[in-house]
């Protein structure tokens, strides 16, 4: 099952932000503190917002997270960051096309 969700979050990460916060709704809460930050994370930066939550929950020691975690999160938000730039590139593209 976590490979699965892993897959999900991977191909659709909102989906998978929303499946998070549906069977587990804490999840976030302990991560995040509030409502407000995971909401704009699945409007903005879902990925980002899957791999920090992971890492608070599952990484950090401490209250605080590892080397390891910082890593994973930034690796998700280059990941974010590459889809929403890869995308207004290819919108640029079609539109000299045209």
């Amino acid at each position: 099952m976590p490979c699965f969700l892993g897959c999900l979050a991977l191909a659709f990460p909102r989906v998978a932000v929303f499946l998070v916060w549906l069977l587990n709704g804490g999840y976030f809460t302990k991560a995040f503190g509030s409502a407000l930050l995971p909401l704009l994370g699945f409007l903005f930066l879902p990925l980002t917002t899957l791999a920090y939550a992971y890492a608070h929950n599952s990484l950090a020691h401490g209250g605080s997270l590892t080397s390891l975690g910082w890593l994973l999160t930034l690796i998700a938000l280059l990941i974010d960051l590459g889809l929403v730039g890869g995308g207004h590139s290819q919108y640029k593209r079609r539109q000299l096309r045209s």
